[in-house]
């Protein structure tokens, strides 16, 4: 089994599109009006308009309302991404911090309140598990 992607279901599709472009530098391919999706080489992070849960049946899914989630990029430079975006992100949740795990890690929420980390591996643990 290979991990292929993650939705984000949201109301305001091209706001968070957006964000999610400007965070990860990519893209989005839209299929639709009411879908997009950002390929990243390892996995393809996908969003869908409320339109979209239809679909799945009645409340399968609701947008803006993740409590458990946190999504995830692999970075070259956590305190060149933390720069970079500062103008961009307007609630940070974690400045540039060295996890105990190894990792350099900014935390902050997207336009919906979604939970993201971007992280660069420090210490030679947590390098080699990521070693690209």
């Amino acid at each position: 089994m290979d991990f292929a992607s993650i939705r984000i279901i949201t109301d305001d599709l091209e706001q968070i599109v957006q964000f999610y472009e400007q965070v990860t530098g990519v893209p989005a391919v839209r299929a639709t009006p009411v879908f997009a999706e950002l390929n990243l080489p390892s996995a393809t992070l996908a969003f869908g308009h409320t339109q979209t849960t239809q679909l799945f049946g009645q409340d399968s899914a609701r947008p803006a309302d993740n409590h458990s989630v946190i999504i995830e990029f692999l970075v070259d430079d956590v305190d060149r991404e933390y720069e970079r975006l500062t103008p961009l992100v307007d609630q940070w949740v974690q400045k540039p911090t060295t996890m105990p795990w190894g990792n350099r890690s900014i935390l902050f929420r997207d336009p919906d309140g979604n939970l993201v980390n971007l992280f660069t591996p420090v210490t030679e643990d947590a390098i080699n598990k990521f070693r690209r």
